[in-house]
């Protein structure tokens, strides 16, 4: 099938997973589990059809369907989404946008764990820190909210963890292992102590050997949530993480190196030693902790306050350098909602609020002799601080239309000391402008299952502290901030019973001053802006439960979805120096990314999940002269439950990836120095493990 072929197709995707011990009582169950009705999209639940905004809910189910060591492939089956893994716990996540700022982590996307924020003071999110058993779902919001969640955009990610929500009694306990030295290990203990009082502990132990060489990689996590109603008012939420996490860095490969053997670590060239001889890692040990207060003070009226704060210890070994890093975050968030729920025919609804957090960033750099620190090159001591205050209003007229207006007001700012050995001490202060962040949206029921809806919003994203003292160990002050509109259309249309989903997005976002990413002479990256960035795209996708039929003795369930994302992305005004890159693709862009699932449910408690993934050529420069190949992933699951006493439940599964064998790049380093893109993703792997549930 030719990609234009490709085009006339919007049809498009969403993985699924029937849990063994779920039960279809009515056809639309198993949709349900997997395409929640409601969303907690903007402090309140809302139906899906209802929303002025595209969004999806990646739920337990979702999550459990491949391979438990971690969510990837799950979250890459949401339109307008793409995940990437260069080497075992090296990730990357854009939504709507690019990798362009990426070299690891998240760009101009605001991720939260339930109501406080994961993305720091910084702007920078260490997702590598998660394990999915201490994930319960993930909302996703797409297109820019600043009004509401601060400097975005991309769109919003909110990660709830499992203990806070409908509380439940089930323990667990799951050991798999798998290919290149998989091991992984998972304990899960969710207790409703009484009718008040409730709490989550996660943890877990993942190792890997890695696809290529010197890519180890070892991460110890720890979670745990508590749900206390301490009267009929108020209920108080505490929420801990911590994770220590150890990975090697292989490095990128040139074309040539990457045909020749796929497998080797960045070798030594030039001035520089290869990555295996500098050692070549990140080791990062992160705690996070919040305290969440909900109270109800009448029918109308509701206050929420969070407390929050995180420590993060990171030392990285680089084929140049040898950075530590010491981050300290504190922060506050809180609103007052106002619901007004008497008139059916006119309800409406106002929040209030204001989220700040404040940032301290202690980095140095050595030279790296040989993987061991060397003499002292830079001391930089930073602070990043952020807040802004929001209003949102809502009203649904008639059951009908709803409509919605919210604007925000962020002020951010950077203080940097610098104590370079041997020069003066410098100081300054990088003052990104106060900046009004508004958002309307509508949306139109035109049957109880057709809705149309629209809206227009105001992305901004600041540069982080990475992108302004980045490997370069430089203050760049000429960096300014992401911004643009962005205008949206969509419809979504869900059947009577649920059996059939359909949903549809298009959007066109102008961004001026797009924040790239570059390298030096000596491999070191640093970050310029780009003049305007023109960006369009298109999400389709569905979902259907083809067969639901709880009296056959072979086939009782199966669901078909299908999810397509189209992105024509190009640089309007982009020059540097004599190179002029207006009118080429956006780098790391694809074009076309094509999810599609099957999802069987089987009598005698059995589960077969297969995934497809298809993702168009990439642009791996900006100049758009090399490329990486398009590619076709194929993988599968196959689980089976059974009780092993009244009490017990046992879980086996196995699983692989990459059955077609295909050999592509997943997470390519974007305008390289020495033309080194390409990150090879592993040839087939298998998995398998079992699990004992209480």
């Amino acid at each position: 099938m030719t990609l234009k072929k490709l085009g006339l197709v919007s049809l498009s995707s969403t993985l699924f997973f029937f849990s063994a011990k779920a039960q279809i009582s009515s056809p639309d169950t198993s949709i349900n589990d997997i395409a929640p009705i409601e969303i907690k999209a903007y402090f309140n639940a809302q139906s899906m059809l209802d929303l002025t905004t595209s969004a999806r809910v990646v739920t337990k189910k979702l999550l459990e369907s491949q391979a438990p060591s971690n969510f990837l492939s799950t979250l890459n089956t949401t339109t307008g989404l793409r995940m990437e893994e260069r080497s075992p716990g090296s990730y990357r996540l854009a939504l709507r946008g690019s990798m362009l700022r990426s070299p690891f982590g998240v760009r101009n996307t605001k991720i939260y764990i339930d109501e406080i924020p994961f993305t720091d003071a910084s702007g920078n999110t260490y997702l590598n820190l998660l394990d999915p058993v201490g994930i319960n779902s993930i909302q996703v919001i797409k297109g820019p909210d600043g009004s509401l969640y601060g400097p975005n955009s991309a769109g919003v990610l909110r990660f709830i963890p499992e203990g806070f929500g409908k509380p439940n009694n089930e323990k667990s306990i799951m050991v798999s292992g798998g290919s290149f030295g998989l091991f992984h290990q998972q304990l899960q203990v969710n207790h409703q102590v009484n009718e008040n009082y409730s709490f989550s502990f996660d943890q877990a132990y993942l190792r890997s050997d890695g696809y290529r060489q010197h890519t180890g990689m070892d991460k110890l996590f720890f979670q745990t949530a508590h749900q206390w109603k301490y009267n009929s008012k108020g209920t108080l939420k505490v929420f801990g993480l911590y994770s220590d996490l150890g990975y090697q860095t292989p490095g990128g490969l040139t074309q040539q190196q990457y045909e020749e053997d796929p497998t080797q670590f960045r070798p030594a060239g030039g001035p520089f030693q290869s990555a295996k001889d500098q050692k070549a890692a990140i080791y990062n040990k992160t705690f996070i902790g919040g305290i969440t207060n909900e109270y109800q003070i009448n029918d109308n009226f509701k206050h929420v306050i969070s407390i929050f704060g995180t420590n993060t210890d990171l030392e990285n070994p680089f084929i140049t350098n040898y950075e530590t890093r010491d981050e300290k975050n504190i922060g506050l968030r809180t609103y007052l909602s106002y619901e007004n729920l008497d008139k059916e025919d006119l309800l409406w609804e106002m929040q209030l609020g204001a989220e700040a957090q404040k940032g301290w960033y202690h980095v140095k750099n050595h030279e790296n002799n040989l993987g061991e620190m060397g003499e002292l090159t830079d001391v930089d001591n930073l602070k990043n601080g952020q807040h802004f205050y929001f209003l949102r209003a809502k009203t649904r007229i008639y059951q009908k239309l709803s409509a919605e207006a919210s604007i925000g007001l962020n002020f951010n700012n950077i203080k940097f000391n610098r104590n370079i050995p041997g020069e003066e001490q410098a100081e300054g202060k990088i003052d990104f402008n106060n900046t009004w962040m508004p958002r309307f949206g509508l949306s139109y029921s035109a049957t109880d299952n057709f809705a149309i809806r629209a809206s227009v919003s105001k992305g901004y994203s600041i540069p982080t502290i990475a992108e302004v003292r980045s490997s370069d160990n430089r203050i760049n002050q000429d960096l300014k901030p992401e911004t643009g509109i962005n205008y949206e259309a969509g419809i979504r249309y869900e059947s009577k019973n649920r059996r059939f989903i359909a949903d549809l997005a298009a959007y066109n976002y102008q961004m001026d001053n797009g924040i790239i990413r570059q390298l030096n002479e000596d491999g070191a990256e640093f970050f310029v802006n780009a003049g305007k960035i023109d960006q369009k795209g298109v999400e389709a996708n569905i979902l259907t439960q083809l067969i639901a039929n709880e009296n056959s003795e072979f086939l009782k369930g199966l669901i078909f979805s299908s999810n397509l994302t189209y992105q024509d992305y190009k640089f309007k005004e982009y020059k540097i120096g004599e190179n002029d890159f207006s009118g080429n693709e956006v780098t790391s862009v694809p074009n076309w990314i094509w999810v599609n699932t099957l999802s069987f449910r089987f009598n005698k408690e059995f589960d077969f999940n297969i995934l497809h993934n298809f993702t168009s050529s990439i642009p791996l420069n900006d100049a758009n002269t090399v490329t990486a190949d398009k590619y076709h992933v194929l993988q599968a699951k196959v689980s089976w439950l059974t009780s092993i006493s009244p009490r017990y439940k046992l879980q086996l599964f196995v699983g692989a990836d990459n059955l077609l064998n295909e050999k592509y790049s997943l997470g390519n380093d974007i305008n390289a120095m020495g033309n080194r893109y390409f990150n090879a993703a592993p040839t087939r792997n298998f998995y398998g493990g079992v699990k004992v549930i209480l």
